[in-house]
């Protein structure tokens, strides 16, 4: 499995950055929320591929759907005890 992001103390204090970079995932986000497209975000930040931003794009929505599914788990069976686990691992 490819690294897309990394965690270091030693790397803008812990901030999740794209692996091999400097780059806070955080930024591609803010972009994304001004309408800015992928590629203005990697014209601005070269050191990150567009491989890496699908990737985290993609899991970003596993993790929604994922967290969608047992938010309705728990609408529908609110007493599992195993749902409400999965969810706190989800969150």
């Amino acid at each position: 499995m490819e690294r897309i992001i990394n965690v270091d103390k030693e790397i803008l204090g812990g901030t999740p950055v794209f692996w091999g970079t400097r780059v806070p995932v955080k930024n591609l986000f803010d972009y994304l929320k001004t309408n800015a497209s992928v590629d203005e975000f990697l014209q601005d930040f070269e050191s990150v591929n567009r491989q890496q931003v699908v990737r985290l794009l993609e899991l970003s929505d596993k993790f929604v759907n994922k967290y969608w599914i047992c938010q309705q788990l728990i609408s529908q069976f609110p007493d599992c005890f195993q749902i409400r686990k999965i969810l706190h691992t989800v969150n």
